[in-house]
């Protein structure tokens, strides 16, 4: 998918974010199981918040995402910090030969967007074949109880005097999906009028145990399941699980 114009509003959108627990999280289970090499490839990596936020942490960073418009946006943080980051444009389910590393990352609920168990399944084994050996692969995902208890049929807004916007989420038709009607309405500072946007994402997740079997079918074992930024399972009530593995 393309977030065309959202690419543009998503930073200031999403300052509230909190993308240093992300960075906590990857280097205590880099810690715990005690990966020394520093290369990362960080999937999805939209906007480059998290790359940034990992490359001035160490690592060796590679982000990769499927639209163009926000590469645009991570190169332009990335060069201006002057970070030695590399973007591709990359379709996750549909990897092409990256090079390998030492970690691998899908975060901010990301690998909700596949659409499918294909892409899922497509997604895992291109993760696999990347990953070295003793690697180390994490990735969060909404839980089902938040796709189906505080996404469905829920409006969200948001009134600031630069930009607004109206977020509708509906039940879609797929079993723990949902569909996300994005109006914003963002100031023009030379006309003094709001220039109106709209965007629509679908978003699906799947029960613990389904990508815990993905995983397995793509040659991962010991697969660990957290919630909420925790390093402990998840209650019934968590809203975002976290997995990771090793490549054995």
């Amino acid at each position: 998918m393309s977030y065309e114009k959202f690419a543009y509003l998503y930073d200031e959108l999403m300052q509230d974010v909190p993308y240093d627990k992300w960075v906590t999280i990857v280097e205590a289970y880099v810690n715990k199981h005690r990966i020394d090499g520093k290369k990362l490839l960080d999937l999805a990596c939209g906007t480059g918040e998290l790359s940034v936020r990992l490359a001035r942490e160490g690592f060796e960073v590679t982000g990769a995402d499927l639209s163009s418009d926000m590469l645009s946006v991570a190169k332009a943080k990335a060069d201006q910090l002057r970070l030695p980051i590399q973007f591709f444009e990359q379709d996750m389910a549909d990897l092409d030969d990256l090079g390998e590393y030492d970690v691998i990352g899908i975060f901010t609920d990301s690998l909700n967007y596949l659409k499918n168990e294909q892409a899922l399944r497509q997604t895992f084994e291109g993760v696999f074949r990347l990953l070295k050996r003793g690697g180390l692969f994490l990735f969060d995902v909404h839980s089902v109880y938040k796709m189906d208890q505080i996404f469905a049929d829920a409006t969200f807004t948001l009134v600031e005097e630069e930009i607004s916007y109206i977020w509708e989420s509906f039940i879609g038709e797929e079993p723990h999906s949902v569909e996300h009607e994005l109006t914003f309405f963002v100031l023009d500072e030379l006309s003094g009028k709001y220039d109106r946007f709209e965007e629509l994402h679908f978003q699906r997740t799947y029960p613990d145990k389904f990508y815990k079997e993905i995983l397995e079918q793509a040659g991962f074992k010991e697969v660990e399941i957290t919630g909420d930024f925790t390093m402990e399972p998840p209650l019934p009530s968590a809203e975002r699980i976290f997995f990771a593995m090793i490549k054995p």
